[in-house]
């Protein structure tokens, strides 16, 4: 399964906020997962698969990769495709 697309949202005063962007990261250009997100975390920035928050207060991954190597990619993928845009190319969300 690769990377064929991947579309980034920026968060509307994004330089206080450690959320950064949103992205829709599309596969083998027929599935496509909306809504992750792109954190300045305290090691870094990561990715953060979508999630629905629970009954019980707890949030839960309802996508996720199986594997760590799948988790990688679209984690080099998607900072490196942020990373490479101006902020003019971001739409705002």
């Amino acid at each position: 399964m690769k990377i064929t697309d991947v579309r980034l949202r920026a968060v509307k005063g994004e330089s206080e906020l450690k959320l950064k962007a949103y992205a829709d990261v599309t596969f083998d250009e027929c599935f496509v997962i909306h809504g992750l997100k792109i954190i300045d975390g305290q090691k870094g920035m990561f990715v953060a698969m979508p999630s629905r928050k629970m009954p019980d207060g707890e949030y839960k991954d309802i996508v996720h990769p199986i594997t760590p190597e799948l988790r990688k990619e679209i984690t080099e993928t998607v900072i490196a495709k942020f990373n490479e845009m101006k902020p003019e190319e971001l739409i705002e969300e």
